[in-house]
């Protein structure tokens, strides 16, 4: 059970059950790496390296587990058959990580082909603000379980700009609202301060702004904090139940 396994699909779907009309808890990006618990003819059952998630996978082939050397840097990244941008043949989302084998004028190759280098950093790579990023995924529809640039919930929003500055954190709101333990009053949050309710969380972007996947809105949107509190409660009866600061 020691052995892992990386990803090397652009998003495999992560299913609670071994079926694929059970519900995707959530999502692997390319480059993520996991260990076998079970398995069968149709169907894997996994634990995600980066974050010790379980759920389901369809048995395809996966590549034994090979160490990254970059991590696509934007909100969504092309991948070329030539160094060149006239045949498009995938594309990778924020986070996904990649292992560089050849560098030709600004395109680098990895296994699926090539990638631009402005759209990549190296995996040692972090910023002084772990929330900067997260402006790119304004916009973006909300979808539950997802975890890229075609649908993100909330929790996903938070776990990718931690892992991209290689920072654990849980999968789930639950479980992140208990894993980080500075506690701050509403009084005081300022910029990047992580808000919980039950089921719910949303990254502060000023003392009176913030950011959230929101499904009843059904996109990921900048909002007033205030605003956001209130309409939690009105609509869902949900009362913050912690603030955190990473």
């Amino acid at each position: 059970m020691g052995k892992f396994f990386t990803n090397t699909y652009p998003l495999i779907n992560l299913h609670e059950k071994a079926s694929s009309n059970s519900e995707i808890v959530s999502q692997m990006i390319y480059g993520e790496s996991f260990s076998i618990i079970k398995k069968s003819s149709k169907w894997i059952k996994i634990r995600i390296k980066e974050d010790n998630y379980k759920g389901f996978i369809k048995n395809k082939k996966y590549e034994p587990y090979k160490r990254p050397t970059y991590k696509i840097s934007k909100i969504k990244a092309n991948i070329y058959r030539f160094p060149n941008r006239k045949k498009k043949i995938s594309e990778l989302t924020f986070g996904s990580k990649i292992i560089i084998t050849e560098k030709k004028s600004n395109f680098f190759k990895f296994e699926r082909g090539w990638i631009e280098q402005k759209k990549i950093k190296p995996i040692s790579y972090r910023e002084r603000n772990i929330f900067k990023k997260i402006k790119i995924f304004k916009n973006v529809k909300y979808k539950w379980g997802g975890k890229s640039f075609k649908g993100i919930d909330c929790s996903a929003l938070i776990q990718l700009c931690l892992n991209f500055n290689n920072r654990y954190c849980p999968r789930d709101a639950k479980d992140q609202v208990k894993y980080f333990k500075k506690n701050i009053k509403l009084k005081n949050i300022k910029k990047n301060d992580i808000i919980y309710w039950k089921g719910h969380v949303a990254v502060a972007l000023s003392n009176n702004k913030l950011i959230h996947a929101y499904g009843p809105m059904k996109k990921t949107l900048i909002m007033g904090t205030m605003q956001t509190i209130k309409k939690i409660y009105k609509t869902a009866n949900l009362k913050v139940i912690g603030i955190k600061r990473v």
